[in-house]
């Protein structure tokens, strides 16, 4: 496929393609059931959970209780490969748990529903980005956390939402032309910010692309003393009316740090849940994902990572099943593209925000 071609192609999923959100609702006597058997279970397989600030709170809570981790993805990549436990079950989306692995290939790592996908990593098919970067070889590939393990495997470099920036100026500096993939908006938020040369793949996530501008600014007129945080995979409309643009990492921490009491907030809702403990005297309003007459699809939700819940986390730490396995040759070639962001972003203090997805 043609740079032209490639560039001007959307390859942000269908309707069809995307599954329903469906949050299954537990009563409390079967909450308390699930979480026994979880505690046991993790216990006795010396496993621990790693689960994404998009999931289920119950799921978080759950972490929080029993020595796992809730956090980014990079984080989430950093506590697997440095805990103990021979078993990390990842709460949240493939490529999280594929990463999870890649770091970690002598540990058991579970699903809870290995379906959970992610519209950024099924928008960048291996075999077209591959093609498409091997046409452009004069570049570095830098890749978004939110790809398979094969498409890192391709790319020189791994970014997170955090982290991307500071990455992209390092290169930009030694005067590399860059390959940026998946996210159409964050790479163009990038871009702007960076003043790199890049060539941008054109997929989309299907919460952040729902926000609108024309919304959002009806919306802060109706709070005017509100703080706005956005999620750099967001419209530029979106984008242009943020008190803080970051990552979900930088948006908890903006909800501490701001001098407000109410804060719209352009991400998945899933992070509210977080947001609300570290700050439980804020009011935290979704921004808005549809205009007037209009639909939305994800309803600022992701529904792979509405796949992860109780229910699920039990079976698969009693069947075993739902375990991530990666080519080793691909192991091999992925580890070296998330290695130096994680060597990039060893000292936080230097960079910006080196963190999310």
């Amino acid at each position: 496929m043609t740079t032209e071609a490639i560039l001007n192609r959307s390859f942000v999923l269908t309707r069809e393609q995307i599954p329903p959100t469906i949050v299954e609702e537990i009563g409390s006597e079967e909450r308390k059931e699930l979480v026994l058997k979880i505690k046991q279970q993790l216990q006795q397989q010396n496993a621990v959970i790693v689960a994404h600030y998009y999931t289920d709170p119950d799921l978080q809570i759950l972490a929080d209780e029993t020595g796992g981790y809730v956090s980014d993805s990079l984080d989430m990549a950093r506590f697997g490969h440095e805990s103990d436990a021979q078993t990390l079950v990842v709460c949240g989306v493939r490529f999280m748990g594929e990463t999870a692995k890649i770091l970690n290939p002598e540990k058991r790592v579970l699903m809870p529903d290995l379906e959970a996908n992610c519209s950024l990593d099924l928008g960048c098919p291996e075999d077209e980005f591959s093609a498409f970067c091997d046409a452009h070889p004069d570049h570095v590939v830098v890749v978004y956390a939110n790809t398979s393990a094969a498409v890192k495997a391709r790319a020189n470099w791994m970014v997170t939402s955090g982290s991307a920036v500071d990455v992209i100026k390092h290169l930009a500096k030694q005067g590399k032309k860059i390959i940026w993939a998946p996210d159409k908006y964050l790479g163009d938020y990038v871009q702007k910010e960076s003043g790199a040369n890049m060539l941008i793949w054109q997929g989309a996530c299907v919460v952040h692309e729902e926000f609108k501008g024309k919304e959002l600014e009806a919306l802060r007129q109706h709070h005017p003393g509100a703080k706005v945080l956005v999620h750099p995979e967001s419209p530029a409309s979106v984008i242009a009316q943020a008190d803080m643009v970051g990552s979900t990492t930088g948006i908890i921490k903006a909800v501490t740090e701001l001098d407000a009491k109410e804060f719209i907030v352009a991400t998945d809702k899933g992070i509210f849940h977080k947001m609300q403990q570290v700050a439980p005297d804020k009011i935290l309003i979704e921004a808005p994902t549809a205009g007037k007459g209009a639909t939305c699809i994800s309803c600022a939700h992701c529904p792979w990572m509405a796949m992860n819940n109780l229910r699920k986390l039990v079976h698969v730490l009693e069947s075993g099943e739902n375990e991530i396995f990666v080519d080793l040759d691909i192991v091999e070639r992925a580890k070296v593209s998330i290695q130096r962001l994680l060597d990039f972003t060893k000292d936080n203090s230097k960079i910006g925000l080196a963190n999310d997805a």
